[in-house]
């Protein structure tokens, strides 16, 4: 006697679900079930979604973050600061800093990190655009806003160093204890680090 399995569309739905971030087997089993069944599901709604963000959503051939056809809502903000340029690994890293509100200058996506190991060298990331954009700011700020992993500290410094012998200013993010962290939760280097950090 064959087992029963859901009809082919649904085991099809179930297998695209499944080839997102984050969502396993049981988890794309239960989305394809809610969009199929529940009143508050509009399928018809997310795949029109879906559509008109794969075909009108870029990145921005400046600085990297997601841009339309209209243009990319920081490269064309005339309210920001233009001597402060932040560099982040992904466009996904822009958001949580805009959300702060700590950060009005502009953004440089690179794109990734350096990573020997996955064969990422300066030539798969946006180095040489994020070189071309500080010669035409003589003085420009050049926050480093990288994360604190290996791969994270290596292109740090490889940016540090390409950067060198340009005029600008390069800093770099600083790092430590999130807040509402306590020190017993703390690993050694962020210890470290929080304690060179001070101000």
């Amino acid at each position: 006697m064959a087992r029963a399995d859901y009809p082919q569309p649904v085991v099809e739905l179930i297998t695209e679900l499944k080839r997102l971030p984050g969502i396993g087997p049981r988890g794309a089993e239960r989305v394809a079930v809610w969009l199929l069944q529940s009143a508050k599901a509009n399928p018809e709604e997310l795949s029109e979604s879906l559509l008109a963000a794969k075909n009108q959503v870029r990145s921005c051939g400046l600085c990297g973050f997601f841009a339309t056809d209209e243009g990319c809502s920081i490269c064309d903000d005339s309210g920001r600061d233009p001597q402060t340029l932040c560099v982040v690994e992904q466009a996904t890293d822009v958001l949580p800093l805009e959300r702060s509100g700590a950060f009005s200058g502009f953004y440089h996506c690179l794109g990734g990190k350096l990573s020997p190991l996955d064969h990422i060298g300066p030539e798969e990331l946006r180095i040489a655009p994020l070189l071309q954009r500080v010669e035409k700011l003589p003085g420009v700020e050049v926050i480093l806003a990288l994360g604190a992993d290996v791969e994270g500290e290596a292109t740090a410094n490889y940016l540090a160093e390409a950067l060198a012998a340009r005029d600008c200013k390069i800093t770099r993010i600083a790092q430590g204890l999130p807040a509402g962290g306590g020190l017993d939760h703390a690993d050694d280097l962020t210890l470290l680090r929080a304690m060179q950090g001070r101000r």
